[in-house]
């Protein structure tokens, strides 16, 4: 199957040896340079995917805790939206 181009220009590096994309859609990328000059650019994000953090985990198990316990607030209505 043969991708599509959607976005075909010229760039060049500038003064520093920086190369500009244009309309990036991300802000970080992961870059491969092949021997046969090819380079692929693979959008990143800054944390792992999938991934949930220690102090995010620790929240969460706080809360589910304060809810078994009945430390909640009182209930909101939603019901203008």
């Amino acid at each position: 199957m043969d991708a599509t181009v959607h976005v075909d220009y010229m760039a060049h590096l500038d003064a520093k040896k920086r190369l500009t994309i244009r309309g990036a859609k991300y802000s970080y990328y992961q870059v491969k340079e092949y021997d046969n000059g090819c380079i692929l650019l693979e959008p990143r994000e800054l944390v792992k995917p999938k991934q949930i953090s220690a102090r995010t985990l620790k929240m969460m198990d706080d809360s589910i805790r304060n809810f078994h316990q009945g430390n909640v607030s009182a209930p909101v209505d939603l019901s203008e939206f």
